[in-house]
């Protein structure tokens, strides 16, 4: 059904989060208008591939 099942999202993590940092969230994900759940994803992925230095070469692009 799927090209790559490995890219199907079903691994689940929790996080938690004090009211200040939840109300933080929240603002920024509204600010953008996208979904927090959808906009954390992102971050992480994104820090993540940053901190492994995969994405070296996009960070000219970006600046």
């Amino acid at each position: 059904m799927y090209p790559d099942p490995k890219r199907v999202r079903d691994n689940r993590v929790t996080i938690r989060f004090d009211d200040y940092e939840d109300e933080l969230l929240r603002a920024m994900a509204n600010f953008k208008g996208e979904q927090m759940t959808t906009m954390l994803r992102e971050m992480a992925m994104t820090e993540a591939r940053r901190v492994l230095g995969l994405d070296a070469g996009q960070e000219d692009a970006q600046a």
